[in-house]
């Protein structure tokens, strides 16, 4: 893995140096701690630092040149399909002199275009740029697995794989106040707008030409319609076909010329993806994390059947609660715009302890976008087929104001999700995924600011989130709002943060364009039913997994956010990130407002009040590295 980053310059470039582009390489060491490299010519100037993945010799290093040296590439990714790419390339013919999927990429793009970026399997962020026409070519991935952010300024265009590399370069730094409204509810910032206005997330699927006669961006790949040969195949004929998909998925995924492994939290989906693994890969190094202190959420013992039944080499870290809260800063410290998913803290920790093993891990991310695995998709399918205990609790609604809410007790934590399902019934579909969405009640979001003037750039903004889903959609709607909104921009972007800050190459093969393409024509009923989520995913790979995997919910993991606040972060709190004068200091939060949610840390119903104030703390700590 890598992280890329360039300046194009408009006008008379000839007269203009380009500055900053040694410090936005420094900044992203940790995203390829092997080698720098840059290249100025012209109006541009690229800049690359390496992770050594594939061909980890100086002959792979970037940035990349033709031999005519008319082109040069920088690239952030793996492409998958680049053995045989390089077959149908060596007929034209063309001499290769590295064995890297860059020089691949790169030969690739300069006989296809833009139009070859629809043959590319696997995951990127890459620009190319053609010295004879002045023209630089950036592209991203179909799912955002990789980052890409601009920033089109009067005099030139500034892009980089990292905000805190994008800073370097130059850009404005004027606050976004839509966006930040975006993120107190959400807790994390949707593309294609960032914090800072002005500077964008190059959006999934899309790509951007620049020459001297302007800048025109593109869409390459968006999500099918449906196929409706998919859509009539039979219960029994699609499992066979996921399970090959998937399979060749995971195949794809296994090359390198560094040691790779996988991570098995002892969930459905790692383990699917460790399974079909490891019957490439002998002694398939397998990794884990358990939570001492908290064995409501520990699913070790599943993790270790897992690697049990299938030979796996397994490791397993045992945390605590303190070895959590010692990598709080370390956390926020790596981030470089607000991003408060809190689950964030345990994928730093799982990432920096594997990376001491492998370079190259798989996980299983993207199973529960694609196959209906959240609980909002349950309570979406309740939604659609309501009965006695639905009508129950739209009625009942009232009652849970007075019932202690909690996401770290599992009986407060069944009154907090009952109370947001029956807010959620008396809302339309578009404003019911964006409820369950995110942590604040309708309007809840603006009362924090001071002065809050977002709220019809927000709802235009929703707007283009929410396309997908109208009263017709059904789940289908959910399902690739989810893929276009929460994937890329909440559980892409921690992985993407949280492996890179530990060097560490993640791969997902459940993204797989051929597999999503084909899951997302499949009927919802395959997806989920009355009594299961991801009923086809489950049912296809329940020979191959331990039984007592399929005994229970789905479990996931939430750090506990009520009892660092009320104890050990409490000082944070109060003398510093959300004391008073720093609050009235900065003219951006309504005081009374933080006071009220402060005082609800301490109160019997807690209820969303902790997610909430970690996106505070978050801000806050951003904003004072980098604002103030």
């Amino acid at each position: 893995m890598c992280g890329i980053a360039g300046v194009y310059f408009f006008g008379d470039f000839a007269r203009t140096k380009p500055n900053g582009m040694a410090d936005a390489l420094l900044m992203m060491h940790l995203r390829g701690p092997d080698t720098r490299g840059t290249y100025a010519e012209g109006p541009v100037c690229l800049g690359h630092t390496r992770l050594s993945i594939i061909d980890t010799s100086a002959a792979a290093s970037q940035p990349f040149h033709d031999p005519s040296g008319r082109y040069t590439l920088v690239f952030n990714g793996e492409i998958y399909n680049f053995r045989s790419l390089k077959e149908q390339l060596r007929q034209d013919p063309v001499t290769f002199r590295s064995e890297s999927d860059t020089e691949v990429l790169l030969h690739w793009i300069i006989k296809k275009g833009a139009e070859g970026l629809k043959d590319l399997q696997g995951f990127f962020a890459f620009a190319l740029y053609d010295k004879k026409k002045n023209s630089l070519l950036i592209a991203r991935d179909r799912y955002g697995i990789k980052p890409l952010y601009y920033h089109h300024g009067k005099e030139k265009f500034l892009f980089a794989s990292e905000m805190k590399a994008m800073l370097s370069l130059g850009i404005p730094k004027i606050m976004d106040k839509t966006s930040l409204s975006a993120y107190l509810h959400l807790n994390y910032i949707p593309g294609p707008w960032t914090i800072f206005s002005g500077v964008y997330k190059l959006s999934p699927g899309h790509y951007m030409e620049l020459s001297p006669k302007g800048i025109e961006e593109k869409e390459y790949y968006r999500l099918p319609a449906g196929d409706a040969a998919v859509q009539a195949l039979s219960y029994e004929s699609a499992k066979k076909m996921l399970r090959e998909k998937l399979a060749e998925a995971v195949r794809k995924r296994l090359v390198a010329d560094v040691p790779l492994g996988s991570f098995l939290s002892g969930g459905i989906d790692s383990s699917i993806i460790t399974a079909l693994a490891a019957q490439e890969v002998k002694g398939l190094n397998t990794f884990s994390i358990g939570f001492r202190d908290e064995p409501m959420f520990d699913e070790t013992h599943y993790a270790r059947a897992v690697a049990r039944m299938h030979g796996t080499n397994h490791t397993e870290f045992r945390l605590s609660t303190d070895d959590l809260l010692g990598c709080v800063f370390d956390v926020m410290n790596y981030i470089d715009e607000p991003f408060a998913d809190s689950s964030a803290i345990a994928v730093y920790i799982l990432s920096r302890e594997t990376r001491k093993k492998v370079t190259v891990a798989l996980s299983g991310d993207g199973a529960d976008e694609l196959f209906a695995g959240y609980n909002k998709h349950r309570a979406e399918w309740r939604m659609l087929h309501p009965g006695f205990p639905e009508r129950v609790l739209k009625h009942a609604h009232p009652l849970f104001w007075w019932l202690p809410q909690s996401r770290n007790s599992f009986l407060m934590n069944k009154f907090r999700q009952a109370n947001r399902f029956a807010t959620g019934m008396k809302l339309n579909a578009e404003e019911r995924y964006w409820q369950w969405a995110g942590f604040t009640l309708p309007g809840d979001a603006g009362k924090l600011l001071l002065v809050d003037e977002q709220a019809k750039n927000l709802e235009n903004r929703r707007e283009q989130w929410m396309e997908a889903i109208n009263p017709g959609s059904g789940i289908s709607g959910v399902l690739r709002t989810d893929l276009r909104f929460v994937l890329p921009y909440d559980m892409l972007t921690k992985v993407d943060l949280m492996s890179m800050a530990n060097s560490l190459e993640v791969r997902v093969p459940f993204l797989d364009h051929d597999l999503v393409d084909y899951v997302i024509s499949l009927p919802d009923a395959y997806k989920i039913d009355k009594n299961h989520r991801k009923k086809i995913l489950r049912e296809t790979f329940r020979d191959e997994l331990p039984p007592e995997l399929f005994q229970r919910d789905k479990q996931g993991f939430e750090v506990p956010l009520l009892r660092w606040f009320r104890n050990e972060l409490s000082s944070v709190i109060e003398d510093d990130l959300l004391s008073e004068g720093l609050i009235r200091h900065q003219g951006i939060f309504n005081p009374t407002e933080v006071f009220r949610l402060k005082q609800q840390l301490y109160s019997r119903n807690p209820g969303e009040a902790p997610s909430r104030i970690w996106g505070l703390l978050v801000f806050q700590y951003w904003w004072k590295k980098h604002m103030c």
